[in-house]
């Protein structure tokens, strides 16, 4: 799938040329190497995360190391004139992992937080739910950091720093679907500020995006039930949000306009 998306095969390649957005992916800690010529940008952290049944998913080391590289990433950005900025993500098992971290930050129940992902018939989101909940019980976590790297993912790591950075610079942050909710609800706990900054672009069809949304006070532009990831929804609401700021920006007002406002 990666290579899809350096091939310019993928739904999130189709949207980019579409509405002229200029896309990278960086390969946070996919459990292979790529060749330069692939163009996908190596911040390769480690080869996956551990088994979080076993152990946390990252050290604090790799945890830090991963929020860094994402907020140096988005500091280049910043350095050339960039004022906005989506985030996407394509990981394995991502859907557990933002479920997780959901539930602890906000206090709500796994089942309420855990879908089926990319596609789980019942009998498998039972399972799924039930060893989540295992999980949670195993680890008593306290701090934003240690939460994250208990039960995240590399690339969810790394998406935390760079919306984080994103705020220090005053860009516009784009949220996709529920793993980057997940990733700027996680941002939120190290500097609540975040939610200044951000736009809530597109309500996923994974079923702990709504409660997470509704925990941030957050409504989303676009509602049509995706569930894409690669930042589909992001990309899809950027030419709205760009015709809001157009708006505001160059209609004329009824008094610039000489429009009456009398009866």
């Amino acid at each position: 799938m990666a290579l899809n998306f350096s091939a310019g095969g993928a739904a999130i390649n189709v949207f980019c040329r579409q509405n002229n957005i200029n896309l990278k992916v960086i390969d946070a800690g996919v459990d292979f190497d790529f060749s330069e010529e692939s163009g996908i940008i190596n911040a390769k952290i480690a080869h996956g995360t551990q088994n979080m049944r076993v152990e946390s998913a990252m050290s604090i080391e790799e945890c830090k190391l991963a929020m860094e590289k994402g907020a140096d990433f988005v500091q280049r950005e910043a350095e050339v004139g960039c004022n906005t900025i989506a985030f996407g993500e394509m990981g394995i098992g991502n859907t557990s992992s933002s479920a997780l971290l959901m539930s602890k930050f906000t206090g709500i129940d796994i089942e309420e937080c855990t879908g089926k992902g990319t596609g789980l018939e019942d009998v498998g989101l039972v399972r799924k739910i039930r060893i989540l909940k295992e999980i949670s019980k195993k680890y008593s976590t306290i701090s934003p950091i240690e939460v994250l790297a208990t039960y995240g993912g590399l690339e969810i790591a790394m998406m935390t720093g760079a919306i984080l950075e994103s705020k220090k610079q005053g860009m516009i942050i784009l949220v996709d679907g529920f793993i980057v909710t997940a990733a700027t609800l996680t941002a939120c706990q190290f500097d609540s500020k975040v939610r200044e900054n951000t736009i809530f672009c597109h309500q996923s069809g994974e079923k702990g995006h709504k409660l997470m949304l509704e925990h941030l006070k957050a409504k989303p532009i676009l509602n049509l039930g995706m569930r894409l990831g690669e930042g589909t929804g992001a990309a899809l609401a950027l030419p709205i949000v760009q015709s809001a700021v157009n708006f505001v920006n160059q209609m004329a007002s009824f008094e610039d306009a000489g429009v009456s406002n009398k009866k």
